[in-house]
């Protein structure tokens, strides 16, 4: 089990045994370091951590530092190692929260909170390599007071990336180019207040956004041709959701 501490600035392993029982941490990193929003970032704090579709490499997104590191990962004895180079650098105050890859292994994605963008990346898997290709608004017409990015993710087809607005309530939606770059499409309103993150379950038909501040969920049928967003019919309450994910069957 990988681990992101946001308070501490820090990310660990942890053995999972037989019994599903957690064993002693087998890596331990402390990230140290400030950037430039001294109310957000005057210390590190790692928000997210993703493994690389072939377990090779462990990316984590610290908001504090506007860096996203890049680990070597020994899934046989569960130890992280910096990389070369150990981190791509994000523009000064932009706050990376998570992170996706998308599924041809070439690109990737980062969601930067405080300023409202989104990073795409050109991943090397051999070697470990984000590579900025472009960073784009989430909010194409401009601030909204108090908006703050949540939850990025690709459709399963790779055609699309989805990001979170909370402030705006809404979910932008890009469509990818051949080279992994994005255009803006839409925002469409997520139908409640701080929809902290979303879901897209496995087929890419719909995507189920969690509302945490009006407690529901809203679910979209999701165009396949041009990624955009329809509302399904009615919201569906549930307490302060923050996290939505698919069981498989």
């Amino acid at each position: 089990m990988l681990i992101a501490n946001y308070t501490g600035g820090s990310v660990a392993v942890y053995p999972i045994g037989g019994d599903g029982d957690l064993k002693a941490n087998t890596s331990f990193i402390q990230h140290t370091g400030s950037s430039v929003n001294k109310s957000r970032q005057g210390e590190p704090h790692a928000h997210s951590i993703n493994l690389d579709p072939e377990n090779r490499f462990a990316v984590v997104a610290d908001l504090g530092l506007d860096k996203v590191f890049v680990y070597r990962f020994d899934s046989r004895n569960g130890n992280l190692a910096p990389n070369d180079p150990p981190f791509a650098a994000l523009a000064p105050g932009s706050g990376p929260r998570h992170f996706a890859f998308h599924p041809n292994g070439k690109n990737a994605y980062a969601i930067n909170e405080i300023l409202s963008t989104a990073t795409a990346f050109s991943w090397a898997g051999d070697t470990g390599m984000l590579t900025e290709l472009q960073t784009v608004p989430t909010l194409p017409n401009g601030p909204v007071p108090g908006n703050s990015t949540a939850e990025i993710q690709v459709h399963p087809s790779g055609k699309f990336v989805y990001g979170s607005n909370r402030g705006q309530n809404t979910i932008a939606v890009f469509s990818v180019d051949a080279n992994g770059n994005l255009t803006h499409v839409e925002n469409e309103s997520t139908r409640g207040k701080t929809p902290r993150n979303f879901g897209i379950e496995p087929g890419g038909k719909y995507l189920v956004a969690a509302n945490q501040d009006s407690d529901t969920l809203a679910v979209f049928k999701i165009d396949q041709k041009t990624g955009a967003l329809d509302p399904v019919g009615q919201t569906v309450s549930a307490p302060k959701p923050v996290c939505v994910k698919f069981l498989s069957k």
